[in-house]
């Protein structure tokens, strides 16, 4: 592909770049332009002032960790459903990284001196179809995530570099004028309930280990699924947190590669509060991205209080937790309909009194099924500024 006029020098080579490069020569190169370690044996001070990414190569990092990539290719085949396609997506469009059955619950923030953003990718259609070859057009798909980036917030995320916000050995570098900071957070209570549709759709029902007993209710389900056919709840509560553990490591390894392409020092890591993140900090100078929690001495993490968070009309739709909203919130999970920033489609027809299950009554260790859903996993990917040469 030959660039644009309007690309800046170094973008072919940038595309040019060999993957077994990229995978060979990976590494963090952690010191950037402006950069201070203020002690020990690698005391250094950078003799330059910060020097933060241009709007272009914030892109190039962003596309990669958060990038749509045209139509999602569906899952097949399983004797189950055959000749059908599977229905595991929650999407139709595919992204940079890989999802659990296609789930891809997650959205991707990022921040930078001048605000906070968040590119909303997660129920996006194919942003360019793909040529007879199969190839997608690169500059399509820059373009793409463009138009979907919305500011939410001027100046830097709220999180102020220090214990216990960030990991001690992370206090001189995350969230420092000049580096962008890269956020991506799932949606793990849909991403359950997807789980819990796809073993619905697999044979397969939950059972709650934790009082050794069957779901109430599910016998009326005989007809539809083999009800001794169980996994443990527990089970499948943690399995879903490693799912979109892995769906967020890997968005954030596609934008260490990038960096390596680009150029650029950075790395992933989680060295940083989530919660503090996400807003639970319980400090009002440290807003973090804003979700608004709950807290109890019984549970073990902070709970998620909104089905929706806003800022400055930009509204970004979650599951919530509330037992009280949850046939909407699986009807809503059927039909994929958490609303994008600009619209909030129908959730259909309400089912008849006969068709819907009985809402379960089951509870896990520790309140596990009302908290840990929607305790949101987080990884994040830290892009230096430009490394002194």
């Amino acid at each position: 592909m030959t660039p644009q006029k309007s690309w800046p020098p170094g973008f072919q080579d940038m595309l040019e770049f060999g993957l077994i490069e990229a995978l060979m020569g990976r590494r963090a190169r952690c010191f950037f332009m402006g950069a201070e370690i203020p002690d020990g044996p690698l005391a250094y001070t950078s003799r330059h002032n910060p020097e933060p990414l241009s709007e272009f190569e914030k892109l190039l990092v962003v596309t990669a960790c958060g990038g749509n990539t045209g139509w999602h290719h569906m899952i097949y085949r399983a004797k189950l459903y055959a000749p059908h396609l599977s229905n595991y997506s929650g999407a139709a469009g595919g992204r940079s990284f890989p999802s659990a059955a296609g789930f891809h619950t997650s959205n991707t923030f990022f921040t930078d001196d001048e605000g906070v953003y968040l590119l909303d990718n997660r129920d996006s259609s194919a942003c360019a179809d793909r040529a007879p070859d199969g190839s997608l057009d690169f500059e399509t798909a820059i373009e793409a995530v463009k138009m979907r980036v919305k500011r939410v917030r001027d100046g830097r995320l709220g999180v102020p570099a220090e214990v216990p916000y960030v990991e001690a050995h992370n206090t001189w570098v995350v969230n420092h004028p000049g580096t962008l900071l890269v956020i991506p957070v799932a949606d793990l209570s849909q991403h359950v309930l997807l789980a819990l549709c796809y073993f619905l759709q697999n044979g397969a029902v939950i059972r709650d280990d934790r009082h050794d007993c069957p779901i109430p209710g599910m016998e009326t389900f005989r007809n539809l699924v083999d009800i001794e056919n169980t996994w443990p709840l527990t089970f499948v509560e943690q399995w879903s947190l490693t799912e979109v553990t892995a769906e967020l490591s890997t968005s954030c390894y596609a934008g260490a590669l990038m960096l390596q392409a680009m150029g650029l020092g950075g790395w992933k890591f989680n060295g940083i509060d989530p919660f503090s993140v996400l807003g639970a900090s319980g400090n009002p100078a440290v807003p973090g991205l804003g979700f608004r929690f709950d807290t109890n001495q019984d549970w073990p993490y902070p709970i998620q209080r909104d089905s929706k968070v806003s800022w400055k009309g930009i509204v970004l739709h979650i599951f919530p937790t509330c037992a009280k909203q949850w046939k909407r919130c699986a009807r809503a999970n059927s039909a994929r309909a958490v609303p994008s920033i600009r619209t909030r489609p129908a959730l259909g027809r309400s089912p008849r009194k006969s068709d819907r299950p009985r809402r379960s009554t089951a509870k896990s260790s520790k309140n596990v099924w009302r908290c840990r859903l929607n305790t949101f996993s987080i990884a994040s990917a830290n892009s230096q500024a430009r490394c002194p040469r």
